[in-house]
């Protein structure tokens, strides 16, 4: 093992910077003269727009420019796309895509929808300024919730989409699957609710615009995950300019959890604000702000059944979804509950024969897209909710249950009903790992012991796999520079995950160097030529997997460099801790000496390029067991013990891994317990609009966490690592409400809806205990 390499659990290199308050963030960057942007957001959730008047705004102090949807159309401006693609067996698109402006002209639909953007010289004359736009509506019905959305008779929210569908996607065999049923023993069904969330980050959304008359050159600044996909889309897609015309750049990054991925009104209308002024544009959102332009995620209702036969063996899956994305498109909106969810749907289990249908709807809220975990944790609830309840409703054991149907390592590689394949895992070992940790064995008597104490204990298991996905290319390049350090150019971002030390580890075992020589160079697409991005777990895979290609090239060119400077064999030559040996003498060489001494024309010879495509998916795996207390005469829930057992294939750094299992966990929870976003039905309007209503999980909500891995490299990367970046919120869901509803089976509760909230659970204590 390498002094710097992988396995080991080196602390983060970027917390030194982060701890100390030497981040840069988007909000840091306040270049002179700056301007600074107020979006008018709508108060209503559907409305015609009947007038819009600005005159008295443009006229107003220290404005500079007043935007409608107008100004935007005018230009030539394009509407912002939505990404996702959804064809039919004829190649047919099976997405309605109504157009959406980054400022609306004729209706708003929902809450907090653009229909002005004021740029003044502080942000104070701005608001005010905004304060005289005049601004007249009609309102119309609105429809938050996705069954009254597709029920007949709703309210229209587009004239593009009939019955305010956006999609009916379907996979599977159907007909396998009708008659699995017909032979079925057992037949087992479920109604689910996946609550909808907002991502909150800690930190908001912002970015600074700025534009070079002379070059003819826009940059954007701004807290965001993708900067080469977004370069793409308003480049081409929105503004109509070449690529080299407009530069990213997502500096330190406040959290994203796949959030920040998108496109936002808000890059169009600064850029072209700094663009018509010549001056840079700032704009940055407050939390309540947020909490109405920011993507949302999850808000699904599922009908769910499955097939057991007489030896309890599962037979076959039916799911019927209906998913709530929005009153627009996001760029990924429509593939969120569709196909991240199918690659991932039956989960561990030998299920022969899978039917999965989504229908999305248009609604009147802020439009979903993915979130951390972006459906699988969908999927992951839906199975283990059913196998759960199938062990409940058959008197068996859930842990046997799911043992007798796991698939095998002897099956592997191993292909699902739905088309993909398992290169390795061991879901029976993980399980028993995490069962034996937990100490199942004692659970009964905890459990007595609680209900001597008036209080009702409960144990939750969950198993689960998942998958990294992604842009399935990456590149990585090694830059020996003139200062001595080693550049790592990499178009996988980083918006928390540790990969500087990471990335470092890898190129350390490698080319031994230590962490402190090599520097992290990410999320800019004029120093990044190429890149994905952050997204689907997919960063070590992919761009650490294209970092270790261009090590090892490293690695051979300089052996044939330090064979030549040394006058000996490059065979003769041994290679430690970033120097070359000459075998059985004391004649050695640095690569870093090596480098530094042959730079023709500026540049290292040893640089190296290298370009990596996935194979296929790798799907991390895992156990959760989520031991809860409920107090009856409160409703209140307590996580007492959780134990995760994790198979994330071969582990670059064992304390990143557990840092992204407790963050993943506590979002897990959160939604599980605490997290709603709620809307008023018939006004639409936003009832947990700030943190005062809108519950995110405290430090007391959340347990000691007792993290155990068992590593099953993956066979199609050439690191053998799986991901590990969704997993906790993967696992999380169910293993919470199963350990809930296994608390409260006793006073037989059979169901429960996320999110679990006390009074939710004292009022069905209390509905219980009256009949």
């Amino acid at each position: 093992m390498q002094k710097y390499g992988i396995g080991q659990p080196m602390r983060r290199i970027e917390d030194q910077r982060f701890l100390t308050g030497r981040g840069s963030y988007a909000d840091d960057v306040v270049p002179e003269g700056a301007l600074h942007g107020f979006v008018l957001r709508s108060p209503l959730a559907h409305a015609r727009i009947t007038s819009l008047d600005v005159e008295a705004a443009r006229a107003a102090p220290g404005v500079a420019l007043v935007l409608t949807g107008h100004e935007i159309r005018r230009a030539g401006l394009k509407p912002i796309p939505c990404m996702a693609e959804m064809k039919g067996p004829d190649g047919e698109d099976l997405i309605t895509r109504p157009e959406r402006w980054p400022l609306q002209t004729e209706a708003v639909r929902h809450i907090g929808d653009g229909v002005a953007f004021v740029v003044a010289g502080t942000l104070a004359q701005a608001r005010d300024a905004a304060e005289l736009v005049e601004v007249d509506y009609e309102p119309l019905p609105a429809v938050v919730e996705v069954d009254e959305a597709l029920a007949e008779g709703a309210p229209q929210i587009w004239a593009e989409g009939p019955g305010n569908q956006v999609f009916a996607f379907q996979t599977g065999d159907a007909e396998a699957v009708r008659t699995a049923f017909a032979r079925a023993a057992h037949v087992v069904e479920v109604d689910l609710v996946n609550n909808r969330v907002m991502p909150t980050p800690i930190e908001p959304r912002a970015c600074v615009a700025s534009y070079d008359p002379e070059a003819d050159h826009l940059t954007l600044r701004f807290s965001g995950q993708a900067v080469h996909g977004l370069q793409q889309q308003l480049a081409t897609r929105i503004f109509g300019i070449p690529k080299d015309k407009l530069r990213l750049i997502a500096p330190d990054v406040g959290g994203g959890f796949g959030m920040k991925n998108f496109m936002y009104p808000e890059w169009v209308l600064s850029l072209f604000a700094a663009r018509e002024l010549g001056r840079a544009v700032r704009w940055v959102a407050e939390r309540s702000e947020d909490f109405v332009s920011d993507t949302q995620a999850r808000d699904q209702r599922s009908r769910v059944a499955l097939a057991l036969d007489e030896e309890h063996r599962f037979l076959a899956l039916r799911v019927e979804s209906r998913a709530n994305l929005g009153a627009y498109l996001s760029t990924n909106g429509p593939m969120i509950p569709t196909r991240p969810s199918a690659i991932v749907m039956g989960g561990c289990y030998r299920i022969p024969a899978i039917d999965f249908r989504v229908t999305g709807a248009f609604t009147n809220t802020v439009p979903t897209d993915a979130y951390r975990g972006a459906g699988r944790p969908e999927a992951a609830y839906i199975i283990e909710r059913l196998v759960d309840r199938a062990a409940a409703e058959l008197g068996v054991d859930p842990a046997e249950l799911r043992r007798k149907n796991f698939i095998a390592p002897a099956d592997m590689p191993y292909r699902t009903a739905l088309g993909q394949t398992l290169d390795s895992a061991e879901f029976a070992n993980t399980m028993a790992l995490a069962l034996e940790k937990a100490d199942r064995a004692g659970f009964e008597v905890r459990r007595e012991d609680a209900r001597a104490r008036g209080r009702l204990r409960g144990l939750g298991l969950a198993s689960y796999y998942e998958a990294t996905l992604g842009i399935p290319e990456e590149a990585a390049e090694l830059r020996f520079e003139a200062d001595g350090m080693v550049s790592m150019v990499v178009g996988t971002q980083s918006n928390g995950q540790g990969l500087e030390t990471g990335f470092a580890q890898i190129v350390g075992e490698v080319l031994g160097l230590p962490p402190e020589r090599v520097r992290l160079v990410q999320g800019d697409t004029a120093l990044v030529p190429t890149g994905g991005g952050h997204g689907g777990s997919r960063s070590t895979q992919l761009g650490g997997s294209a970092l270790f290609r261009a090590s090892e090239a490293v690695r051979e060119k300089a052996r044939e460099l330090a064979a030549e400077d040394l006058e000996v064999a490059a065979q003769d030559l041994a290679f430690e801790d970033g120097t070359f040996r000459v075998v059985g003498t004391d004649r050695e060489v640095g690569l870093l000496d090596l480098a530094a001494r042959h730079r023709p024309n500026g540049a290292s010879v040893l640089d190296a390029r290298a370009e990596y495509t996935r194979e296929s998916f790798t799907f991390p795996n895992g156990c959760h067991v989520c031991e809860v207390e409920v107090d009856p005469e409160t409703g209140s829930v307590e996580v007492v013990r959780y134990t995760v057992a994790d198979d994330f294939g071969r582990v670059i750094n064992p304390l990143l891994v557990e840092g992204q299992v407790h963050g993943g966990i506590a979002q897990g929870i959160g939604q599980a317990m605490l997290e709603w976003t709620v809307y008023e039905d018939g006004s639409g309007q936003l009832l947990t609009g700030s943190l005062m209503d809108y519950a995110l999980p405290r430090a007391t909500d959340m347990p000691w966490i007792d993290f155990h891995l068992n590593e099953v490299p993956a066979t199609n990367n050439p690191l053998g690592v799986k991901g590990c970046g969704e997993a906790g919120c993967v696992g999380a869901l169910p293993a919470f409400v199963n350990g809930v509803l296994d608390a409260l089976r006793p006073l037989g509760v059979e169901s429960i809806d996320m999110p679990i909230t006390r009074e939710k659970v004292w009022r069905l204590i209390d509905r219980r205990r009256a009949a």
